[in-house]
């Protein structure tokens, strides 16, 4: 035979426990999501196939950027190893799904095409697109000012 008791005290306990667990649940259900956990979560979902301009182009509009005309194309040797530069820019990198360590030593394509449609910013905007075997593997927005600005596809990413 089993006999099991319990105290009012373990009474209590179970439901405040079991009122804790559902407002935490309701929290998670009726609270805006993090805006930067969103913009991950959409990032997943675009297609980072560059096997042509024009898959660059859409994968630009992917994050609401109007291409104009490809103003350079080059190549690139990624260095075997990091300085501090490489380092803050392999940072902004990660914070949009993208590492540039995997690729020390192989050489990209940069593509650099000027954004027609930057709003709240009157100069030349510029998107650099680094694409290594027909894949995007990283790239920004930058204004071509020396003292401008430079942030992931989307805005909310930023250099640290």
């Amino acid at each position: 035979m089993f006999v099991w008791s319990v105290k009012a005290s373990t009474l209590k306990f179970a439901a405040v426990l079991a009122v804790s667990a559902a407002a935490i649940g309701m929290l998670a259900v009726f609270l805006p999501k993090n805006e930067f956990r969103a913009q991950t979560a959409s990032v997943k979902q675009i297609s980072k196939k560059a096997a042509a301009e024009d898959d660059i182009k859409e994968f630009l509009s992917a994050y609401g950027w109007e291409a104009a005309e490809l103003l350079d194309r080059a190549e690139v040797t990624i260095p075997a190893e990091f300085d501090s530069v490489y380092e803050s820019y392999n940072t902004l990198q990660k914070k949009q799904d993208f590492d540039l360590s995997k690729y020390k030593r192989k050489t990209v394509d940069r593509y650099t095409y000027k954004i027609n449609n930057y709003e709240g910013y009157n100069g030349t905007v510029l998107a650099d697109v680094i694409v290594y075997k027909n894949k995007v593997i990283g790239g920004d927005i930058c204004s071509a000012d020396v003292n401008g600005f430079v942030h992931g596809f989307s805005k909310n990413v930023t250099l640290p």
